[in-house]
């Protein structure tokens, strides 16, 4: 597959922070000499809450950055993809997220004027075309490309888990028009999807009979070695699919949790 990108390859490492006691006065100025106007508040090294102009201006009047800032934030791993960094934050509304590492610890800023580099630079050829190239050079074969909708039926699954969360955001995706098409590889009578397995159990979920897809047709029939795999792993159908919902997605989460744990420790 072609390279994929992530919040670490585009998020602003060197982050103006400020502190649950910094006066707000001196937000203010720092607001009026910097061109952001929300910053994140970090104690001890950890993330624990942004505090925003609109912050200053709507909530009660208070002497420092601890009675202003908002605690519920959401927050993204450094390894998350661009791709759904980006999806987080249109649809949350949110112009910076702070990026954090598994002890909360601030270790970046992701910002949408980020994800319009990270757009701009997107690698061509895209990981379509790159992935029928693999094809043709693996197996010493011609493939034919085609853009075009493919029966959920036919389709058969090599990934072994799906995330609640990410099902949610391709479900909008997919109402909006907005989702990307899967990657699918026609070999002999079978449609191996290879890539955009949320995409395929979202759209089994609203109960579409197709997904849009990139179906690359090798002309011939070729056991995969991702076919081999998902025989071994017992993945044939959607139904094998294990849909995690009891565990935040790893690379997404709110601090919320932060939060309570804290405010349990001092009481």
């Amino acid at each position: 597959m072609g390279k994929k990108s992530f919040v670490k390859d585009y998020m602003t490492k060197d982050v103006i922070s400020v502190s649950p006691d910094t006066k707000t006065t001196d937000v203010i100025k720092l607001m009026q000499e910097s061109r952001h106007n929300s910053y994140p508040v970090v104690k001890d090294g950890k993330l624990v809450g942004m505090v925003t102009a609109f912050d200053i201006v709507s909530k009660e009047e208070s002497e420092t950055v601890k009675g202003l800032m908002s605690t519920k934030l959401v927050v993204a791993n450094q390894n998350l993809s661009i791709n759904d960094a980006s999806r987080v934050m249109f649809r949350r509304g949110i112009s910076r997220m702070p990026v954090v590492d598994i002890d909360g610890a601030l270790v970046g800023i992701i910002t949408n004027t980020d994800m319009v580099r990270s757009h701009i630079e997107r690698s061509t050829p895209n990981k379509v075309e790159y992935f029928k190239k693999t094809m043709e050079q693996l197996y010493g074969i011609k493939t034919t490309l085609r853009h075009m909708p493919v029966e959920t039926k036919k389709l058969r699954p090599t990934q072994d888990r799906v995330y609640a969360d990410e099902l949610e955001g391709r479900a909008y995706e997919l109402k909006k028009g907005l989702a990307e098409p899967a990657i699918v590889v026609k070999t002999g009578d079978r449609w191996i999807l290879v890539d955009g397995h949320h995409r395929a159990v979202a759209s089994i979920q609203k109960g579409y009979e197709t997904v849009d897809s990139y179906v690359v047709d090798l002309g011939k029939d070729i056991k995969l070695g991702m076919e081999k795999t998902a025989d071994k792993a017992g993945i044939r159908t959607f139904d094998d699919i294990e849909i995690i919902d009891d565990d935040k997605h790893p690379l997404i989460a709110l601090t919320e949790s932060m939060q309570d744990q804290e405010s349990k420790g001092d009481d």
